[in-house]
């Protein structure tokens, strides 16, 4: 009986893989089946509320390349990173993938993303100068291009003209330092009145931008943490000072601030002058009962400004890289989806023909819509360092301390000082 049974499981054994065998000659005549090819595609940015234009995307690129199918996949942000990782894990990662550059780089790192470059330089109808540089750039992996920059949004500097009319205040201009900002800040501010001329969080993404404005970095060019350098010691210190110095910002202690979405709100009800938030937010002040315009931000040595952008990767276990960079394309810069993600606000991609973006230019207010772009030539990555995989330890040691010199339980240079040995042990 025991041989019988070992001869029935050899048997069903063989039978299974024989099934299985047959599935994925199966799914290849699928995909070669009057020439065409099926890759699948999974995103999250679709995800509540423009799921129907996304399928109406890749039903125009179906049509202008019958020869591929797109099996796309659609998942809540919530639940797609962890998603994404278990399908990486187990070898079945989709052929295209989005991906926020934060986690690009933590799998660029890995070697999980295949490499581009061969596959563009066999494309001699691309020119990467479709794209705003530094962007297109932000997707390469030790010099070799590993994804592709889809869409984008960035922090600039709001302002309330009706308070610099009131106060017979020069609009802010791009040439402004930080000194102009404080000059400026100081005759707008009316504390009684519960104005303040300028007001930014201090936390760890605004720290990073706002030292890169003082030529500082949480990383220096070999990658070693650099927290407590003086460029960056003077920038947090200006920071703190705007409140706790100058008294044009809030008091750093005012619960009011700390509570979700206190800024912009105060911002739209006229209690700031100048205010740095992300343009995801003008569509929170089209209604405010004020003019109000954007420029770009202030810095001490040099500009710099954010930049988070979602991206596409394809999988390092793609059989079908020719295809899939087709799609990355189409998907990042085609006439069609930038029309379409315009006009059904979902994003803004990152492409240098600005008669491409004209519909979004002419969503105003603000009139200075165009700032939005020229901000992408002074972008400041997010720091992950020399271990991506890192980012949210190095984020959260670092805002623990910022937080502590924020509410004065400590000086600028000892909360730098213990967030440089939080991140040095980080990264042993």
């Amino acid at each position: 009986m025991v041989k019988k049974g070992l001869a029935w499981l050899m048997l069903l054994s063989l039978m299974v893989m024989t099934a299985a065998c047959g599935s994925s000659d199966d799914k290849n005549a699928e995909d070669s089946k009057d020439g065409q090819e099926t890759i699948k595609f999974m995103q999250y940015t679709a995800s509540g509320g423009q799921e129907d234009t996304l399928k109406d995307i890749i039903k125009k690129f179906e049509e202008q390349n019958p020869n591929i199918k797109v099996d796309a996949e659609i998942v809540d942000f919530q639940n797609y990173t962890t998603k994404l990782n278990t399908m990486i894990a187990s070898k079945t990662a989709p052929d295209v993938f989005e991906v926020g550059y934060e986690n690009f780089m933590t799998y660029a790192s890995q070697n999980v993303l295949r490499d581009l470059s061969d596959v563009i330089e066999a494309d001699k109808d691309f020119n990467p100068d479709k794209y705003k540089k530094l962007a297109y750039d932000a997707f390469k992996y030790n010099d070799k291009q590993m994804g592709m920059v889809e869409s984008f949004s960035d922090v600039v500097l709001f302002y309330n003209k009706d308070l610099f009319d009131a106060k017979h205040v020069a609009y802010p201009q791009d040439s402004w330092t930080w000194k102009d900002e404080l000059a400026a800040a100081q005759q707008l501010t009316d504390a009684k009145k519960g104005i303040w001329g300028t007001y930014s969080p201090i936390q760890f993404y605004e720290f990073y931008k706002t030292i890169a404005q003082n030529s500082g970095g949480i990383f220096d060019n070999d990658g070693k943490p650099a927290v407590n350098s003086m460029a960056n010691k003077e920038a947090l210190q200006w920071m703190i000072d705007k409140a706790s110095k100058y008294h044009v910002s809030p008091p750093l202690n005012d619960d009011t601030f700390s509570q979700p979405d206190a800024d912009i709100n105060a911002f739209k009800s006229g209690q700031i002058a100048m205010f740095r938030t992300g343009i995801w937010n003008m569509s929170r002040f089209t209604d405010a009962g004020f003019k109000w315009d954007i420029v770009l931000e202030p810095g001490n040595t040099q500009k710099a400004h954010h930049f988070f952008a979602d991206g596409l990767a394809v999988s390092a276990d793609s059989k079908h890289a020719e295809a899939a960079w087709k799609f990355l394309k189409f998907m990042s810069s085609d006439p069609y989806v930038v029309e379409q993600r315009i006009t059904k606000n979902w994003s803004v991609p990152a492409v240098s023909d600005e008669s491409m973006l004209d519909a979004y230019f002419k969503q105003t207010p603000p009139e200075s819509k165009k700032k939005v772009m020229e901000a992408l030539d002074s972008l400041v990555l997010p720091p992950v360092g020399p271990k991506p995989d890192k980012w949210n330890e190095i984020s959260t040691a670092v805002g623990e301390e910022l937080d502590k010199a924020k509410l004065g339980a400590s000086d600028v240079q000892t909360a730098l000082d213990k967030a440089q040995q939080k991140l040095e042990d980080i990264l042993k």
